[in-house]
């Protein structure tokens, strides 16, 4: 499928999920789930809930936020930040020395983003409308990178993890989670527009994906794996949730 497609594909799926305060099929399987079963399943706890409230719309396969080393005074990056959970959780720890900035490329859901930090009332979290292919974002600027089932939507991949090289300071940090295949798609499962807004049509072979971060300059370290998500989310597709510290 070609890029420009995929992306079209994306950014309206993650529009309509934006309006509609949830989503229907995108790393939650078609609503089997409320949002707040999904994001418990996936590592959120019932007090992170609390915490960022509407910002939940059931998203995501982890929760990088609980994986991050992330200290009082960090400048934190968001992939993919959809309504604001991960940047308000984040914003909890890096204080008011530190900053959280969230980029998404669909204008519903940082309309959606601004409006909840708003009425969270946080001074330290921005949002920033932009493509993670080519982020909004100065050079070694970044202490953390986080992203939450969001890089496997990119088309190019390797233009994601070489941008956040860029704008990772030395010795920053990448966490993530996101979906890899345990085996490889049929060309009509990577041709399903559903798919491909679901988090699976356009995911890597596992160790096609870590490769890519390696190349990009990363130290890669696997933090955990869930399988179990393959059943609980995607009707027994062979795939996984990946947790990955990635160091410049």
């Amino acid at each position: 499928m070609e890029k420009d497609n995929v992306k079209r594909i994306v950014k309206d799926f993650y529009s309509k999920a934006a309006v509609n305060g949830g989503c229907s099929s995108c790393c939650s399987c078609k609503n089997k789930y409320q949002n707040e079963e999904i994001a418990k399943s996936i590592g959120y706890s019932e007090q992170e809930l609390k915490i960022v409230g509407g910002a939940n719309l059931g998203l995501g396969c982890g929760n990088p936020t609980a994986l991050a080393e992330i200290k009082e005074g960090d400048v934190v990056l968001d992939l993919g930040s959809g309504a604001g959970l991960d940047c308000f959780l984040a914003a909890q720890k890096v204080g008011e020395s530190g900053r959280v900035i969230g980029v998404d490329m669909t204008e519903e859901m940082i309309d959606i983003a601004r409006k909840n930090d708003e009425n969270q009332g946080y001074k330290n979290v921005e949002f920033r409308l932009g493509d993670i292919e080519d982020l909004p974002i100065d050079e070694n600027s970044i202490d953390v990178v986080i992203s939450n089932c969001v890089i496997n939507l990119a088309p190019d991949k390797n233009k994601v993890f070489k941008d956040v090289y860029r704008v990772l300071k030395k010795g920053g940090r990448m966490y993530l989670s996101d979906i890899v295949l345990l085996e490889e798609l049929s060309i009509e499962q990577r041709e399903n527009e559903e798919l491909v807004a679901g988090c699976v049509g356009g995911a890597l072979l596992k160790d096609d994906y870590i490769k890519i971060i390696q190349d990009a300059g990363f130290e890669v370290r696997i933090m955990s794996e869930d399988k179990g998500i393959s059943k609980r989310q995607y009707q027994g597709v062979a795939l996984e949730s990946l947790k990955i510290e990635a160091k410049k």
